[in-house]
């Protein structure tokens, strides 16, 4: 996903992808329909991902002879560019692979997928899987997949500060840190440069504060609200103690260049063990549920599959969905790809994994956080304003009233 593309290549990929898609679903021969469908690089193996696709559009096909799918995919970067390219043009495919935070800005175009699923695969979700592609009460995709940010510990550090108890709580995070500075190590990690997403850094304070980003109606913020400055006090508390590493306040190094890599941080919510464990060592990474204040909720997002309106063939469409995302499928794709299955129905895909096994346990403790046209637009705005309190420029209370006016100028309210 961190990929970066010249704007030239973002326009080559955006009509390779057009050309590609030729215009969704088509007649073709005879009587067949062609379902196409674009997805992003979820196996990181080119060859496996594809050869996990041609594998199901196989089994799919020859169960609906009169159905053709044609799965293509595509690099991560540029995707939305390309996408709305493509919807503008008329060239959507007909199915697309999209996470929470794209759904209300596709909404509109998008057709919801449960009437192509049936009861019994729509119960078998789990909960918060469901809530994450759910708009107006219809969901707008069927998910694929699930990840977890929860509380990640390194038992190295805690090792070399002699500490054997692991923080549940804020409070005990706090605790904790003076002990761990004594022996050059950071209790937590915090990426404050604007570039930086908040889904993973300040959202999980604000949600297990009490808070919220929008109001329940979407149409203001409510991150200034007692529950923002909360959080954002706690993390202004991890600055102003020593306890996390102040490069990252300001800039974006190269991870083996950051103290998390270089095994002097406890803890983390910003990172998942794959991320660490060439650094840390498998047999060092410790997974617990997310810290708690006045909840415990950790980020999590959702991969779905959503079908689009233009599609020309949407019984066709919703039949390949409705198999795409079956249990078995998923758990299939899910163990390739190091994911999570939002069913319940496909147990524990980790259960021997000390480390998977444990990721997977916080699964139902996850949100994908707001389903809001204008939700990058507002962490745009918010993130400098974070990082201007963290550095000192601003109190909290500042910082967060002047996001909460300039976001909901953004909203129109």
């Amino acid at each position: 996903m961190s990929m970066r593309m010249r704007a030239l290549a973002a326009a080559a990929l955006a009509t390779g992808m057009l050309a590609a898609c030729g215009g969704g679903s088509d007649s073709g021969s005879g009587d067949k329909q062609t379902v196409t469908m674009w997805t992003y690089p979820v196996i990181a193996d080119q060859a496996k991902h594809q050869a996990f696709w041609d594998e199901q559009t196989a089994a799919f096909e020859k169960a609906n002879p009169s159905i053709d799918v044609k799965v293509e995919i595509y690099p991560w970067a540029k995707r939305d560019e390309a996408l709305s390219t493509a919807i503008a043009g008329n060239k959507a495919p007909d199915v697309v692979y999209l996470i929470p935070d794209q759904l209300p800005k596709y909404a509109k175009t998008l057709q919801p997928v449960d009437e192509y699923l049936s009861a019994e695969a729509k119960a078998d979700y789990r909960d918060n899987a469901k809530a994450s592609v759910t708009i107006d009460g219809k969901m707008m995709g069927a998910p694929i997949l699930m990840t977890s940010n929860p509380l990640v510990c390194n038992k190295k550090a805690f090792d070399a500060a002699g500490v054997t108890t692991y923080p549940t709580t804020w409070d005990e995070l706090l605790e904790l840190a003076p002990t761990f500075k004594d022996k050059g190590i950071d209790v937590t990690n915090h990426w404050a440069d604007p570039a930086a997403t908040l889904n993973q850094s300040f959202y999980p304070l604000l949600w297990q504060a009490g808070g919220d980003v929008f109001t329940p109606d979407g149409k203001k913020t409510a991150f200034a609200g007692p529950e923002g400055i909360k959080a954002l006090t706690f993390l202004r508390k991890l600055v102003d103690g020593g306890y996390v590493e102040k490069d990252l306040l300001t800039g974006l190094p190269k991870f083996e260049q950051t103290h998390v890599a270089q095994n002097k941080v406890a803890c983390t919510w910003q990172h998942v063990p794959a991320d660490v464990a060439t650094f840390w060592g498998e047999e060092n990474i410790k997974v617990f549920p997310p810290l708690k204040d006045v909840k415990q909720v950790a980020y999590g997002t959702v991969g779905s599959l959503a079908m689009f309106k233009a599609a020309d063939d949407k019984e066709a469409a919703g039949k390949w969905l409705a198999f795409a995302t079956r249990p078995e499928a998923t758990k299939a794709y899910d163990t390739a790809s190091n994911n999570f299955s939002p069913q319940k129905s496909t147990g524990s895909l980790y259960a021997s994994d000390p480390v998977q096994g444990e990721m997977e346990k916080t699964l139902d403790l996850t949100t994908a956080g707001p389903l809001n046209e204008k939700a990058r637009d507002v962490m745009g705005v918010l993130a400098p304003e974070i990082q201007a309190a963290l550095i000192g420029k601003k109190t909290p209370e500042q910082a967060l009233a002047d996001a909460a006016a300039a976001a909901d100028a953004l909203l129109g309210g």
